[in-house]
């Protein structure tokens, strides 16, 4: 099986479980207690309203999961199909007690690659987290290097990416995000993995 195969099987393996996730749920919805919907009206929502919108809030919880772990997988693959040695790695955290471990996403020789679909966070504290992280990883003898394909559109969420890159670039690690982070793991592995996904989501959502 070559990689274009593999990734394809990869994305029908999570493409299944989203859908199964996702009826299995619709299912518990139809007995579930709706007395809240009482609020919903008189904040001047329907019933049906409300129900789709608790039905799509479901569903959205469920995309964005599985739309993530799948990114990270078939990043991952990628870079095991150009470096068969590379895969996670878990370290102890030696500048704290919690966690006592962080995990790399994807360690490639030196390189300690964390991979994310986006990163919508605007909490504060994921910043003293995520320094706490790279400087772990840093001091460990490794690289840090953040791949994040779909930059936030929140003015605070922008903020604190831009905090991190900051803090990535000052300790000699690297940021890719956006068409840079698809031309990363183009540049690195060989596989075009966008061009790839473009093409099966064409077939996915043919009618």
């Amino acid at each position: 099986m070559n990689i274009e195969e593999e990734i394809k099987s990869l994305a029908q393996k999570y493409a299944d479980g989203l859908q199964n996730k996702i009826e299995s749920r619709m299912e518990e919805m139809e007995t579930d207690d709706t007395s809240h919907y009482l609020i919903y009206q008189v904040l001047g929502v329907t019933d049906k309203e409300g129900h789709l919108i608790d039905l799509y809030q479901n569903k959205g919880r469920f995309l964005y999961k599985y739309a993530g772990s799948f990114l990270e997988e078939v990043t991952k693959l990628c870079f095991q199909y150009r470096f068969p040695d590379a895969g996670s790695k878990k370290i102890p955290n030696t500048l704290g007690q919690r966690p006592k471990t962080f995990e790399i996403d994807c360690l490639e020789g030196n390189n300690a690659i964390e991979i994310k679909w986006r990163d919508a966070t605007t909490d504060g504290d994921h910043i003293t987290k995520e320094h706490t992280r790279i400087q772990v990883i840093h001091a460990a003898g490794y690289n840090p290097i953040r791949v994040m394909f779909y930059y936030p559109n929140r003015t605070q969420a922008i903020r604190i990416q831009t905090t991190l890159e900051t803090l990535y670039k000052g300790i000699g690690g690297e940021y890719y995000f956006g068409d840079r982070a698809w031309q990363y793991v183009q540049d690195r592995t060989g596989v075009n993995l966008k061009s790839i996904l473009e093409v099966i989501a064409k077939v996915n959502t043919e009618e």
